[in-house]
């Protein structure tokens, strides 16, 4: 780890690279994107040597996240290794303190408790609001939905779902997706609705549409092939 600050250190010193040396920390953000979902992609192939090396990618860019804020004065990557060590410690009082956990469900309950008391927040609204906009829709939906599912305020109706999914289906139906101002609203309102029922059935909505998406290019194949043979 050492070595591999130094590397960076050098890249980005007075005579580094002009590409490192003009990156910030917007410019970089589409690389951690990036990174991350070829992890994901490697995990999925099960191919651990590019597991590997993608793991090293993701660390890449934390580091050189780092080496731009300490050259801005703001942190280090120290810091960045401190905070998240005390924060695993301060998150598993069920390890590292008298605090009883013994089940999964127990430890993610301490787990939000804890961090909305580091993060003082106040009130359930304030955990929900506290969640990255970033995130792609679907899987933001799921996360706001399965915080306030935790709590007393929110509660599913599996008849209300039904009604606004065949709400949309009339809509659609009647040809006025286009014409009816009201048609988004309900489309995004159904979307949410299938972020209700992920968070419920504990699916991961991201995973499930790019499976459900797989699917659909394989099925095309086949058809396309058929086709493709029955003409000859």
């Amino acid at each position: 780890m050492d070595e591999f600050l130094r590397v960076m250190e050098r890249l980005l010193g007075e005579n580094g690279c002009p590409w490192d040396k003009e990156q910030t920390h917007e410019s970089l953000k589409p690389y951690m994107i990036e990174e991350c979902y070829e992890v994901l992609d490697a995990i999925d192939k099960q191919d651990m040597t590019g597991l590997c090396e993608e793991l090293g990618d993701v660390l890449l860019q934390v580091v050189f996240h780092a080496k731009l804020a300490e050259k801005a004065g703001l942190f280090t990557f120290k810091d960045v290794a401190a905070g998240v060590t005390n924060k695993m410690v301060s998150r598993h009082p069920h390890i590292f303190s008298d605090v009883v956990a013994d089940t999964p469900e127990e430890v993610l309950r301490n787990w939000e408790e804890i961090k909305k008391e580091e993060k003082h927040q106040a009130s359930a609204t304030e955990v929900l609001r506290a969640v990255p906009r970033n995130l792609p829709a679907l899987m933001y939906a799921n996360k706001v939905v399965k915080k306030a599912l935790r709590t007393d305020e929110e509660s599913f109706s599996v008849d209300g779902a039904a009604d606004m999914l065949e709400a949309l289906a009339k809509t659609l139906r009647a040809g006025e997706g286009a014409k009816n101002p009201q048609f988004v609203e309900k489309y995004g309102r159904t979307l949410l609705d299938l972020g209700y029922i992920s968070a419920i059935l504990q699916i991961n909505p991201e995973f499930a549409l790019t499976n459900a998406v797989e699917t659909y290019i394989n099925k095309f194949e086949d058809i396309e092939r058929a086709h493709t043979y029955g003409n000859r």
